[in-house]
């Protein structure tokens, strides 16, 4: 590969599995993506979604990060207008001073829920409306100076947490872009707006003390399996769990019902959702990530490593390892 691999862990809740198992797999997924050579891995903020584990973001990567030595590990990301920036500088403060060097905190504007669960999380409908000011705050809080006089993050200060700005849209792109921060884009589940926010963050970048010039992470769908035919059927397997997942408000849909709604122009959106998304041997998977990083003018990959099942994850973080990342 031509440019770093990482991951995006969504700590899925499999059919017929706890999210104890679930938590299990990404402890086993980031000790071995440490061995293989992966650069870093993010864990999203969710709530609410009875498929994925990961809504108290920054526990999980207090977990991983103890079962762990050195591989980078942060959130892609925390919802900051869900929280107040002290107490997340004080949350990536602490996992920054227990595991130095190693904490990122990536930050998006999203609720991460529906509306019901907003009103559930105390979220305030105008709260993205103050999301530029909010980095803006937490940033002092890491590195200094406070922008709130007297008050200070401990732990937090002082420790430099690296700050990501991340979106699927124009408007994140222009705010990293504002604050010299890295930018990264959601293309693993929001395709469209990929290009144009990326060249508008390189033209309007503006060099920060946290960094001197552009930098762009873009996510991308990954299945490798041993043929192709397998990953093909694992594709579709997830596809199927996906429509469960955004389509079956807490219901479960048979392969026959998940076929016809895919056929459907619902289903033809959340297919279109992994628009970008590297499906067959190793080999065709590094072909594709190689034109996808150049497609997306991207620094870096994150890849979300799509299966139903943990061992097949797993497995295709193995397989890409072997042809793409160089430990």
């Amino acid at each position: 590969m031509t440019v770093p691999l990482s991951i995006l862990d969504l700590a899925i809740i499999g059919k017929g599995q706890t999210a104890a198992e679930s938590f299990a797999g990404s402890v086993a997924m980031a000790q071995l993506a440490e061995r293989l050579g992966y650069k870093r891995i993010w864990y999203a903020e969710h709530h609410n979604m009875s498929s994925i584990a990961s809504s108290a973001t920054s526990v999980l990567i207090a977990h991983i990060a103890a079962h762990t030595s050195s591989i980078r590990l942060g959130a892609g990301g925390i919802m900051l207008p869900n929280h107040s920036p002290l107490t997340i500088a004080e949350q990536f403060g602490t996992l920054e001073t227990l595991h130095p060097g190693r904490i990122d905190l990536g930050l998006g504007r999203a609720p991460g829920s529906d509306q019901n669960t907003m009103r559930a999380l105390r979220r305030n409908h105008a709260a993205a409306d103050t999301f530029p000011q909010d980095v803006l705050e937490l940033q002092g809080y890491v590195t200094g100076p406070t922008r709130i006089q007297g008050v200070e993050a401990t732990p937090g200060k002082g420790t430099n947490v690296p700050l990501y700005i991340l979106g699927s849209s124009l408007f994140g792109a222009r705010l990293a872009a504002q604050l010299g921060l890295p930018y990264g884009f959601a293309s693993h589940f929001a395709p469209a707006a990929l290009q144009d926010a990326v060249a508008i963050y390189r033209r309007e970048f503006q060099p920060s003390d946290q960094l001197s010039a552009p930098y762009v992470i873009a996510g991308v769908n990954v299945i490798a399996a041993d043929t192709a035919a397998e990953a093909q059927e694992i594709f579709h397997s997830v596809k199927r769990d996906r429509v469960s997942r955004f389509l079956g408000g807490g219901r479960e849909f048979t392969d026959d019902e998940a076929d016809l709604i895919l056929d459907s122009a619902q289903g033809q959106h959340l297919i279109d959702m992994m628009r970008y998304s590297a499906v067959g041997t190793p080999d065709m998977v590094r072909e594709y990530l190689d034109e996808f990083a150049e497609h997306a003018d991207a620094d870096e990959l994150i890849v979300a490593h799509q299966s139903t099942g943990t061992e097949a994850r797993l497995r295709s973080v193995e397989l890409l390892a072997k042809v793409a990342v160089a430990a």
